[in-house]
């Protein structure tokens, strides 16, 4: 039996430390794998339901940020990874956050946001988090927060499940 795999182009940012590469590396071989920071890019296909999402994984460091914009062309969904226990950099987080948002390649992007490390104690919860980013006052963009631990794999298929939703209503 040969079923056609619809493909779905996402890159996948955040500022540094948040748990970008786990995720990917979660969701394509299903273990946690030892990261290092970033630099640059990894870009790896992950096959789920039927769909086939190329994942851009760009690093987050502040000076790397400018690249962003390289990666975007063609980006149907945007996944930004936020560590959900880092409460000093949420107002950098909602900068990055709101300047990405207004790329022209972006314009026509879902977002889907993985509010990540909520295994820890000190984790903001989901209304933080969509409050102190600003998420309500988007207008003209589908967007969706997921509680996640990547190091768990915890909820990150239920953030691919909306993703893959929202883009094949495309």
């Amino acid at each position: 039996l040969f079923s056609l795999l619809g493909e779905m182009h996402v890159s996948k940012v955040g500022l540094d430390a948040a748990g970008k590469t786990t995720i990917l590396y979660k969701l394509k071989l299903g273990e946690i794998v030892t990261t290092i920071p970033t630099i640059g890019f990894n870009v790896e296909t992950v096959e789920y339901k039927n769909i086939c999402f190329t994942v851009w994984d760009v690093g987050g460091q502040d000076k790397i940020r400018p690249l962003w914009r390289h990666y975007f062309q063609n980006t149907q969904g945007l996944i930004f990874v936020v560590d959900s226990n880092d409460r000093e950099r949420i107002q950098e987080r909602a900068q990055v956050l709101q300047k990405m948002l207004e790329e022209d390649e972006l314009q026509d992007a879902v977002l889907l946001l993985f509010a990540n490390k909520q295994d820890l104690s000190n984790a903001m919860a989901i209304s933080e988090m969509t409050d102190k980013l600003g998420l309500q006052s988007l207008r003209n963009r589908t967007w969706y927060v997921q509680a996640t631990c990547a190091t768990q794999g915890t909820d990150l298929y239920e953030g691919l499940d909306w993703l893959s939703n929202e883009l094949s209503k495309r």
